[in-house]
């Protein structure tokens, strides 16, 4: 699978950003996707998940009730709403899909990368 995310940019601090991530193909709709962000000096962390069918979702603890995940498998299209945006949100964000069907919280069970956009929240 091959991803593309786009959406990333420079955004105040309390504002908002959606991510989006296209895939290139329908294969898409079998796996789990998630977004996952790195800051500079930084590992990659896991942001968000959700499963196959868009049933499951799971969020980082940092992100959670500020930042939504949707999929839409007829258009193989990963979206991450970011609300309420802090300056320890600014990353470069990067989309996955998991090896598995169902949401996966953990960096080792997602083969197929994104090349990440950048978001920079301004304080």
């Amino acid at each position: 699978v091959q991803l593309q995310a786009s959406g990333g940019g420079l955004v105040q601090a309390g504002g908002s950003l959606r991510l989006s991530c296209r895939a290139s193909r329908r294969t898409f709709s079998n796996n789990a996707m998630g977004w996952f962000r790195q800051a500079p000096g930084k590992e990659r962390e896991f942001v968000a998940t959700i499963s196959w069918n868009g049933r499951s979702t799971y969020y980082a603890n940092s992100v959670k009730d500020r930042f939504t995940i949707s999929r839409d498998n007829a258009w193989n299209t990963l979206t991450l709403q970011m609300n309420s945006l802090k300056p320890e949100d600014t990353a470069l964000y990067y989309c996955a899909a998991a090896r598995t069907a169902a949401a996966a919280t953990t960096i080792g069970f997602y083969n197929s990368w994104g090349q990440g956009t950048l978001v920079t929240v301004s304080s």
